[in-house]
């Protein structure tokens, strides 16, 4: 039997959403801008979907816009108040060395447009040095742009903190929370946050389509022209089907979220008691409390990943590297050489990731199968 543990990368998608999706893409196929009966049924189905997303959030629905993804909610958020403050001659974006590419990617071409971009350090827990951040803050500094919890390592940074910080110099502050969208209570009108990304498929929704809160107090261009939607700040024509199953999901994501912490705890707790109980060599990496319980990365030291992820899939195991593709060819990942690791650990990572549909006997059996690889390939 096929065991799936990389839901940190995306998840199955959910009956009780792909139920709410099928009438739009049938009956309802209406364009939302059209004004007659076609286009409004299918507008106010969209509505309903702002607002279980924004109640997910614990957030005003008005503040929330529709996009293609998490990617794109990054690149909008970055880009829309960048280009912005330009305008008003500050162009200095700080952000941490361990976000997804999403975030370094729009800041390493800011740097090619003539923005200054400061790569903030982390400790080897892959926390962001808050006093690093402010000796960073400069006259000209307009985004501060932190991720909630880490992709690869699971680790929670202080967004309280790093918030608080970012308006006393009034400066906008930005959240990736795609990983932590789901199991952390929000509350986003209470936190010092001024833009959050979020995205459908990490939460058992369907893929290409996330949405991006922003604060009433922010100034976004948009990214995308040619149409009045998402309050003029997003053109084109909505995927639909796509929001009304983010929608959907959200709404199911809030009614659940505190026994699926829950259930990602324990999840978790098991996989670790049981692989100490192997008398295996591994390192845990992240922080070890201030993390996101579904993302478990571990090293084993005695063998490279790329042969661990080999044997793992010949195992029918799918969990993921901790390193990044490239072209073919895994290569460190930029998240554990930023924590400064050893490198028999940073190039033996493994990340596995829980999520709806695992048990605790899929657990004990990929630990089992762990510990048996790793005899097989130390022995031999």
């Amino acid at each position: 039997m096929a065991i799936y543990l990389d839901h940190a990368a995306t998840t199955p998608i959910d009956p009780r959403v792909r139920e709410a999706m099928m009438p739009f893409l049938d009956d309802f196929f209406g364009n939302p801008s059209s004004i007659h009966q076609y286009g409004r049924k299918v507008r106010l189905a969209i509505d309903q979907a702002r607002l279980q997303v924004a109640e997910a959030l614990q957030a005003d629905p008005s503040r929330i816009i529709f996009t293609s993804g998490g990617t794109e909610a990054d690149n909008l958020a970055i880009m829309g108040v960048a280009a912005w403050y330009k305008e008003q001659g500050k162009n200095h974006v700080i952000t941490s060395q361990i976000e997804h590419h999403a975030v370094l990617d729009t800041c390493r071409y800011l740097e090619k447009i003539g923005f200054d971009v400061t790569y903030l350090p982390v400790d080897s827990t892959g926390v962001v040095d808050v006093e690093a951040l402010r000796k960073a803050i400069t006259p000209k500094t307009s985004l501060i742009s932190i991720m909630y919890g880490n992709n690869e390592v699971g680790t929670i940074q202080p967004i309280e903190e790093i918030g608080n910080i970012a308006h006393s110099y009034g400066i906008v502050f930005h959240t990736d929370a795609v990983q932590a969208f789901g199991l952390i209570d929000f509350q986003i009108e209470r936190l010092p946050v001024d833009l959050v990304s979020v995205s459908a498929h990490k939460i058992n929704g369907p893929k290409g389509v996330g949405a991006l809160y922003f604060s009433k107090k922010v100034h976004l261009l948009p990214r995308v022209f040619g149409g009045t939607q998402e309050k003029r700040r997003r053109a084109g024509t909505e995927n639909v089907p796509g929001i009304i199953g983010f929608g959907h999901a959200a709404k199911i994501t809030k009614e659940n979220r505190l026994a699926h912490q829950e259930e990602m705890w324990q999840l978790r707790k098991l996989f670790l008691s049981e692989l100490k109980k192997q008398e295996i060599h591994f390192v845990v990496n992240g922080h070890p409390e201030n993390v996101l319980p579904h993302i478990l990365n571990i090293s084993f030291p005695d063998i490279d990943t790329e042969t661990m992820l080999i044997n793992f899939d010949l195992e029918d195991i799918a969990c993921a590297s901790g390193s990044a593709c490239t072209s073919g060819a895994l290569s460190v990942s930029h998240v554990l050489e930023a924590m400064r690791l050893p490198q028999d650990v940073t190039n033996s990572a493994i990340r596995f990731s829980f999520g709806k549909g695992n048990t605790k006997e899929e657990i004990k059996q990929t630990v089992e199968k762990t510990a048996k690889i790793i005899r097989r390939l130390t022995t031999s």
